[in-house]
């Protein structure tokens, strides 16, 4: 079989129709963030905290069924510390009286409890976290396009960067679109992704520098192509894998972490399209070519070709 010979899938071949795909997905999530804004959960906007003793494990789900009945809306509850231990929190106005309108509600359902303490979370703490977790984004990203240029070039430095900037943009305005709850655990899952994808991308990227570096036939588009079908069966065993384990936390895992669960899987999704289509059709818009990837001369040996394909005369002696 011809070394140019074209594959079954030819993923460069569509990826115009992929970068306009992108670019609706890109502009509708800020147009969604823009219009919708993110429903930020406590962790940013601030509110009432009630920590709560029960005499036996209580079930979580109860607890919610309880709340919403008795009219509260837009709460957390969670384990604290141990099993009996819960901790509510809640988006209501914090006064004397909360604390206690929220154990007596608790009680009313046949529970044994005691009220341990209580606290208000105010919004000051929202707008640093908020600030914080902006900058941990920025940072992470600043770090992969510092890593990947050093390892690579500083072409697939970019070309591993704006994906994982697709990624989050995406998922941000998902979850807008939605208004699904915007906490500290769908943070920490935007910065898994932004690990799990530049994985990802690296696995493609290692193998479009070592077969541009091995190819002597195609060209830079072939090249990447055929590097894509070389990579594509680990991606796609790697991220079904990851989905099965996702798909059981999210059905599985309890209300706590179905944010969380949501995120990843969008994520993981998202992220497995962007290492094929916007990571590789970036290095083809940059002009990527064998040259970007051939290894520097040894200082002093430029122009030496002769010298260097001939062995070394300590070799020669063994």
């Amino acid at each position: 079989m011809s070394e140019v010979e074209k594959k079954p899938i030819d993923f460069m071949g569509i990826r115009k129709s992929a970068a306009v795909f992108s670019i609706i997905l890109v502009v509708a999530s800020f147009i969604s963030i823009a219009v919708n804004g993110l429903n930020q959960g406590l962790d940013f906007t601030g509110g009432a905290s009630v920590e709560l003793q029960y005499d036996k494990p209580p079930e979580l789900d109860e607890i919610r069924s309880t709340l919403s009945e008795a009219g509260y809306e837009n709460f957390v509850v969670q384990n604290f510390g141990n099993e009996t231990s819960v901790l509510v929190r809640l988006s209501e106005a914090f006064d004397d009286e909360l604390a206690g309108r929220v154990t007596d509600a608790l009680r009313a359902s046949g529970d044994e409890l005691d009220l341990v303490s209580s606290a208000f979370v105010g919004s000051q703490v929202g707008e640093e976290l908020k600030e914080d977790s902006g900058l941990g984004l920025l940072l992470a990203l600043a770090v992969v396009l510092i890593y990947v240029g050093m390892r690579f070039q500083f072409k697939f430095g970019i070309a591993s960067v704006v994906p994982l900037a697709h990624d989050v943009i995406i998922i941000l305005g998902i979850f807008s679109l939605f208004q699904w709850t915007f906490d500290l655990s769908v943070l920490a899952a935007l910065l898994a992704v932004i690990g799990y994808s530049l994985n990802d991308t690296i696995v493609v990227a290692d193998r479009i520098r070592e077969n541009f570096r091995k190819m002597r036939v195609g060209d830079s588009e072939h090249i990447i192509n055929e590097s894509i079908h070389q990579t594509i069966s680990r991606t796609l065993n790697t991220s079904g894998t990851t989905l099965a384990v996702l798909l059981a936390l999210y059905f599985f895992g309890g209300e706590a972490i179905n944010n969380f669960a949501i995120a990843l899987i969008i994520g993981v999704v998202v992220g497995t399209y962007s290492s094929i289509y916007v990571s590789a059709s970036l290095l083809i818009v940059l002009g990527v070519t064998r040259e970007d990837m051939l290894v520097p001369p040894k200082e002093g040996l430029a122009g030496q070709e002769e010298e260097e394909e001939q062995p070394p005369e300590w070799l020669n002696r063994m």
